[in-house]
């Protein structure tokens, strides 16, 4: 683990996504409410925001934050079957919020997997990255933009 005892404490944001692509019916069953157990969006979102907290349980030496804000959104696109999610941390922090935020997007989109599973096994889950930090000495990061 790397020793930040000596860095001030700084306001730390982070987003990061994941995408899940579906067939169009599980999709539509999943806006409908109609998944067996039961309201996906909203567990997952829950699933994401829990495992934001426990990053350093998951994460081998990752430290252990106060995290402020942690929040899992969702973009639907019915033309594609796919679901965007978007996670967002924010602590103020000797290190930045970047697992967490990437965390907590692939346990959303993991959650989406585990719940639409039994009505569709080719539920694949894209891209994870991240979007967005700032905070710290390193500055702010836009994923795409040159460093």
């Amino acid at each position: 683990m790397v020793d930040v005892s000596g860095k001030e404490p700084t306001l730390r944001t982070a987003r990061a996504t994941a995408t899940v692509s579906l067939r169009p019916l599980t999709l539509e069953a999943i806006l409908a409410g109609g998944i067996r157990k039961g309201d996906v969006l909203g567990v997952a979102r829950l699933a994401g925001i829990a495992a934001a907290k426990k990053t350093p349980e998951l994460i081998p030496l990752s430290h252990t934050l106060a995290i402020h804000h942690a929040a899992v959104e969702f973009t639907v696109d019915r033309a594609t079957g796919r679901i965007t999610v978007e996670a967002t941390v924010r602590a103020f922090e000797r290190t930045g919020v970047e697992m967490e935020a990437m965390t907590a997007a692939t346990v959303a989109a993991l959650t989406i997997y585990d719940m639409c599973k039994g009505s569709d096994k080719s539920i694949t889950i894209g891209e994870i990255a991240l979007l967005y930090k700032e905070g710290g000495k390193s500055g702010v990061y836009r994923k795409g933009e040159m460093q």
